[in-house]
């Protein structure tokens, strides 16, 4: 089990993680850029300039975003 810890009080909203994000990415929208049409299917999303875990279960622990993050405000946990 995987779970994503936040610090929102580091990110400045690039997408950079919303976007690497395997799971996201089977939505065609985040893919292009544009953000999720359904919540229910992504990990995670940009809300009020910050990234937001939405559907922690969704994630599989690959790391992406962790890698993708350039100010260290995401950490996988492995539990």
């Amino acid at each position: 089990m995987y779970k994503l810890e936040v610090y929102q009080e580091k990110c400045h909203g690039c997408g950079n993680c919303v976007i690497v994000c395997p799971v996201n990415a089977r939505d065609p929208n985040v893919f292009g850029g544009k953000g999720p049409e359904d919540d229910s299917k992504v990990v995670m999303r940009i809300i009020n300039g910050v990234v937001t875990v939405i559907n922690g279960d969704l994630c599989r622990g690959c790391g992406a975003c962790v890698e993708a993050c350039p100010v260290d405000a995401i950490k996988l946990i492995v539990e």
